[in-house]
């Protein structure tokens, strides 16, 4: 049984959200490593072909993961890598929803590697719904 390719976040949509909320919040703009954003954006699609079990929570947490540690912006790399997750989610259909503390306390938990992919994933599948129509 074949499954169905999900739509990924663009690098131009990822940098869009990224200036929009260095801009809101502070900090420097631009990409500090283009390899290190090119690696990071790659790592959801590298984990949907290489491990067919990845659902569209996990595949979330890869991008997550892979611009927090990757650090490819200058600044607000926790940030973008919530949003990213999020957008991607919102993109497959799905609506993520979590208290505003708990999803710092996660970043950061992640940036600081107290939490690794599968955490984050349970993490994120927990807080999923469809959208609504």
């Amino acid at each position: 049984m074949s499954r169905s390719e999900p739509r990924w976040v663009p690098r131009l949509v990822v940098e869009a959200v990224h200036l929009d909320q260095v801009r809101e919040h502070g900090g420097l703009i631009g990409i500090r490593n283009e390899n290190a954003a090119e690696a990071a954006l790659a790592r959801a699609r590298q984990r949907w072909a290489y491990d067919p079990e990845a659902d569209l929570p996990r595949l979330a947490a890869a991008y997550a993961v892979g611009l927090s540690s990757n650090h490819p912006f200058h600044d607000g790399n926790k940030r973008i890598a919530f949003l990213t997750a999020v957008v991607f989610l919102g993109l497959n259909d799905l609506d993520f929803v979590a208290p505003n503390n708990e999803v710092v306390e996660r970043m950061i938990a992640l940036a600081s590697r107290q939490v690794d992919e599968d955490d984050l994933a349970d993490w994120i599948r927990a807080n999923v719904r469809p959208i609504s129509p």
